[in-house]
């Protein structure tokens, strides 16, 4: 309806729904890059030599890393897909809504995935118990800038309004 200041705009459900679509393809080009190059380099692991050397326990780690890899990859192109097969059906605003939830859902993957393979890389780099520690204080701080903040600041600040 125009006139509807609900987003604070004057716009259109379909305005609205056409800004937030192109928001939302902006922030998943950033980590659908990210998510791609890391799982491109996951891939090609198991092809050296070091790989067949390492133990199972690590073997068993980059396993799932990969899966998680491939599980992020996947939610993140998911919405270019969701938009191509509903594109011209009226139900945009619904196709941002599903959009944005295979976005989180993929930004929760590549946290898993980035995480293990921190862990990965630094077991194998340093064979000592300081690996999980270190993760542990990465992982602290993907949570920190990715979640604590923000919604600290989405609380902080809607609730003024």
């Amino acid at each position: 309806m125009p006139g509807d200041n609900a987003a604070g705009r004057d716009e259109t459900v379909e305005e609205r729904a056409d800004r937030q679509w192109q928001e939302l393809i902006q922030e998943i080009r950033v980590a659908q890059t990210g998510v791609q190059i890391l799982f491109g380099f996951l891939l090609t692991v198991v092809f050296t030599p070091i790989f067949h050397g390492l133990e199972q326990a690590d073997k068993t780690i980059y396993i799932v890393t990969v899966v998680l890899g491939s599980l992020a990859t996947g939610a993140l192109i998911g919405p270019v897909a969701f938009h191509r097969i509903v594109s011209g059906r009226r139900i945009k605003p619904k196709a941002v809504t599903w959009a944005a939830r295979l976005t989180f859902a993929g930004l929760l993957l590549l946290l898993a995935t980035c995480t293990a393979a921190l862990f990965l890389v630094l077991r194998v780099a340093t064979h000592n118990a300081l690996a999980p520690w270190l993760v542990g204080g990465v992982l602290a701080w993907y949570l920190l800038c990715w979640f604590a903040l923000p919604l600290w600041a989405r609380i902080r600040y809607t609730a003024e309004r």
